[in-house]
């Protein structure tokens, strides 16, 4: 590929998300990471994007992303997949927080019918899917509303949730690694997310595949907080997907993969494959081996140990 190929390429991808880590961006334009570091120096300099911590972002800064209308059309059929799987973990009369997004706007409409909950969340998309269950209690945070993903943001709605204790937070965001656990591309959104998973005793992370193995700017969740990923079945082809998910489990994250891409042929929701990783990670963290559920020996071990005290 040209460079001027490239860099057209590069430019499309930040335009596309707000924000593209270099590891990214080096992946989908296939070559190394120091000729992608050179290309969006390039960049640049002609005022087209901004460097930023190992990655690129439109001119002017952090805030800027792809809005509700493109998100709302990616990946339809995994996002509802999940949606569907992740509502299992949700019990009558528990008290939850819902972060924004595309995929937790599809697990609202699905606890719609849960009764006796009470749902607090900063989005209002969230807020909408439930306005009209009977039996769900939904709690607005404060905050300043940010209009391409309708949720709301800022001080007012971190100081809302001080000193709020529920048992789940679900959240979603723009990529996820092993490494370093949930991101997203704008700084205010993983500030209001951060203070959601300290309001939670267990953190429950919605992505489907297409964000695995992305790293975007801001950190919301690091890996050692995330109890549970729900995502969908990678494609056979997609390596770096599976990849990811092996190293999430080898963490110790509780992995529940949905039927294959969404729902299959016939519009019947596909068996969801739940991965044998142990309850919630407060105290001992098991780590998986071979698949995704597999705890390894030494920490079969370890088990063993424990319960014989």
């Amino acid at each position: 590929m040209f460079a001027a190929e490239r860099r057209q390429l590069i430019l499309e991808m930040v335009r596309a998300n707000g924000a593209v880590s270099l590891r990214e961006l080096a992946r989908v334009v296939q070559t190394s990471e120091v000729t992608v570091r050179r290309d969006v120096r390039a960049l640049e300099a002609e005022g087209l994007l901004d460097r930023r911590h190992g990655g690129a972002v439109l001119p002017g800064g952090f805030t800027r992303e792809s809005g509700f209308p493109q998100k709302s059309h990616l990946a339809t059929a995994e996002k509802t997949a999940i949606a569907d799987l992740a509502a299992g973990l949700v019990e009558e009369g528990e008290a939850i927080v819902v972060g924004a997004g595309t995929t937790t706007q599809e697990l609202a409409r699905r606890l719609a019918r849960v009764p006796g909950l009470t749902v607090v969340t900063n989005s209002l998309l969230v807020a909408q899917a439930l306005a009209h269950a009977n039996r769900v209690e939904v709690v607005m945070t404060g905050g300043t509303l940010r209009g391409s993903n309708y949720a709301l943001v800022g001080s007012g709605a971190e100081q809302s949730l001080q000193g709020l204790r529920v048992s789940k937070a679900f959240l979603s965001g723009s990529g996820l690694t092993a490494e370093r656990g949930l991101s997203t591309s704008n700084m205010l959104s993983a500030s209001v997310d951060r203070a959601l998973v300290q309001a939670a005793a267990e953190v429950v992370v919605l992505a489907d595949h297409t964000k695995l193995g992305t790293d975007t700017m801001f950190q919301t969740v690091p890996t050692d907080l995330i109890t549970r990923l729900v995502t969908d079945e990678p494609p056979v082809h997609d390596d770096r997907a599976a990849t990811e998910l092996q190293a999430l489990a080898d963490q110790g994250v509780q992995i529940a993969v949905a039927g294959a891409n969404g729902a299959p042929a016939g519009g019947e929701q596909a068996p969801a494959r739940r991965a044998s990783l142990p309850g919630p990670r407060r105290g001992v963290a098991l780590r998986s081996g071979a698949g995704y559920g597999e705890p390894a020996a030494a920490e079969r071990g370890r088990v063993a140990d424990l319960r014989r005290r």
